[in-house]
C-alpha cells in the first residue's frame, strides 16, 4: 500500500492557528491522499517555538556540530514546546478536516534513541523506530502527528532532530516517499548560489556533497535523513518548501520546485 511520511518544519510552521492557508492546504492534501487509499504520517520539528521558550524562561541556547545541547532542565522545556506546537498542529488540521491524532516518539516508546551525553546531554541521535503504533492508527483512518521527543533505554526523554526521526521512520516503513517540508525550495551544490539548484540528485552524489562541506546547516539533517530513510526501504525523499498552501499536493504533483533523491 502507499504511504508517505511527511516532515514538516521551519517557517511552514510559523503560522499554527486554525486560519492558516498552509495547514488548511496540508489537511485537504492528506485527506486528498487517504481518499486514494494512501496512509500518511506527519512529523513536525519546532526549532523557532524551542527557541522562544528558552528565551522566555532565560536559558541560553548552545549548539555543538549542529545539535542543541540539551541538559535535564532544557529538555523539559523542549518537550512542553514541541507539546504546544503539537496541539496546535492537530487542533489546526482537525479543524480543516482532517482526522488526525498527535502522539511523541515517548508514545508506546515509538522512537527510542540513547542520548550522546557530553558535551550534548539529552541530545540524541541514531533513533530506532516501532511503527505498530503508527500501523494501528491507520487502521482506524487517522492520521498520526508526531512530535520528535524520543525515549532512551531507562524511559527518559531524548531530544531527537525531527528530520532525524522523519528519516527513520521512512525508512521502518519502507515508505513510497519521505517529503521534507521546510522553507527552502531545492538543494543546491553551492548553498549561496541559487543557479545550482538540483531537481534530482542519488544518494552517492549526496554524499559527496555532504563530504566537500556543500550542504550546510539545516539542509545537512535534512540530507542525512535522507541517506537513513532510502538506506531503511524508503523508495524516494523529496525536499520542498511547504510555506505555500498544498505544497505537498504541487510536490508530488510535479508542479512546485523541488529536489528528488534516490539510491
Amino acid at each position: 500500500m502507499t504511504n508517505y511520511v511527511v516532515k514538516v518544519g521551519g517557517h511552514a510552521l510559523d503560522t499554527l492557528d486554525a486560519g492558516s492557508p498552509v495547514l488548511a492546504g496540508l489537511a485537504q492534501d492528506v485527506a486528498s491522499l487517504i481518499d486514494e487509499d494512501t496512509h500518511v504520517v506527519i512529523v513536525h520539528g519546532g526549532g523557532p517555538q524551542i527557541q522562544a521558550l528558552l528565551d522566555a524562561v532565560g536559558i541560553p541556547s548552545v549548539f555543538r556540530e549542529g545539535l542543541r545541547v540539551t541538559d535535564a532542565q532544557t529538555m523539559e522545556y523542549v518537550a512542553m514546546a514541541l507539546s504546544q506546537v503539537n496541539l496546535h498542529l492537530v487542533a489546526a488540521l482537525n479543524a480543516a478536516g482532517l482526522a488526525c491524532v498527535g502522539l511523541s516518539g515517548v508514545d508506546h516508546s515509538s522512537v527510542q534513541s540513547s542520548a550522546l551525553g557530553d558535551p550534548w546531554g539529552r541530545a540524541g541521535s541514531s533513533p530506532k523506530v516501532d511503527s505498530s503504533l503508527i500501523q494501528l492508527l491507520w487502521q482506524r483512518g487517522l492520521t498520526p502527528v508526531m512530535s520528535p521527543v524520543a525515549v532512551d533505554e531507562f524511559g527518559e526523554m531524548v531530544n531527537c532532530n525531527a528530520d532525524s526521526v522523519a528519516g527513520a521512520l521512512a525508512g521502518a516503513l519502507e515508505t513510497t516517499a519521505l517529503i521534507l517540508l521546510s522553507d527552502v525550495d531545492q538543494l543546491r551544490k553551492d548553498a549561496l548560489d541559487e543557479s545550482s539548484s538540483l531537481a534530482h540528485v542519488t544518494g552517492s552524489e549526496v554524499r559527496l556533497l555532504i563530504d566537500k562541506g556543500a550542504v550546510k546547516d539545516g539542509m545537512r539533517p535534512k540530507m542525512t535523513a535522507a541517506l537513513d530513510a532510502l538506506d531503511g526501504g524508503a523508495r524516494r525523499v523529496l525536499v520542498a518548501n511547504g510555506t505555500r498552501p498544498h505544497a505537498l499536493r504541487d510536490v508530488l504533483a510535479g508542479t512546485a520546485k523541488s529536489t528528488e533523491v534516490i539510491q
